[in-house]
């Protein structure tokens, strides 16, 4: 089961794009959630939004919609995986307000961080069972066996990610859902993505998973080229 979004959607070279030129950015969101399926918040990363804004996005958004939210860059490239307690129970204590339009929770690693499989489990385990954890490590040194084995002990998903239409990552499956970043595409014009490497992404998704959910967000947001390539990506799916 494919659950396709984009990541962010307050962008706004989007206006006039995709969001009509007269709708008012405080309807975005909604605009935005009548169309697709998910969305991942970025801005957490920079910023850790207060417990309220949870609030209202669960409030803005229809029943069955996902929010997935990037971890805050104070535990991942500040503490860098460092002491992860305090970090993993403050965020948890403002996203968990999203209630059941909670996703998954991506830890993007920073590319100059090795390798730590210690740091990585005693991060993990600071996540409910319930929690969806995905990992998107940038240092070659984190594709190991201990690393993969690490996280299908705690059911956290390796991320997929793409830039230039090429995996960055291996293809490992560690979980019971996917996830899948795709920052840059090679298509006219940059960053789209073309139907042939939508179409591969689409068949390596299916050699891997079944039934399961696979999240996945266009990060190429320039030019709204991630939400035209999310709408594609959706019609493709049903094909």
């Amino acid at each position: 089961m494919l659950v396709i979004g984009t990541s962010g959607w307050q962008y706004r070279d989007w206006r006039g794009r995709f969001y009509p030129a007269d709708l008012a950015q405080a309807h975005w969101l909604e605009y935005y959630a009548e169309r697709f399926a998910t969305v991942e918040v970025n801005n957490a990363f920079y910023r850790l939004p207060k417990r309220s804004t949870f609030e209202q996005w669960r409030a803005r958004t229809p029943d069955g919609f996902c929010v997935a939210v990037k971890m805050s860059r104070y535990l991942t490239h500040i503490k860098r995986l460092n002491e992860p307690a305090e970090p993993v129970a403050r965020f948890l204590g403002r996203a968990e307000a999203l209630g059941d339009r909670l996703g998954p929770v991506l830890l993007q690693l920073p590319p100059t961080l090795r390798a730590d499989t210690d740091a990585l489990i005693e991060t993990l385990q600071r996540f409910p069972r319930d929690v969806r954890v995905a990992v998107e490590p940038r240092h070659s040194s984190w594709w190991t066996d201990d690393v993969r084995r690490a996280l299908e002990k705690h059911n956290a998903a390796l991320s997929w990610a793409d830039r230039g239409g090429r995996p960055v990552t291996p293809l490992w499956r560690t979980a019971d859902f996917g996830y899948l970043r795709l920052h840059e595409g090679r298509a006219h014009p940059r960053p789209h993505y073309g139907r042939t490497a939508l179409k591969t992404w689409l068949a390596r998704i299916e050699d891997a998973f079944d039934a399961e959910p696979v999240y996945v967000y266009f990060n190429n947001d320039h030019g709204a080229a991630a939400t035209d390539n999310a709408e594609t990506l959706v019609r493709l799916a049903k094909t």
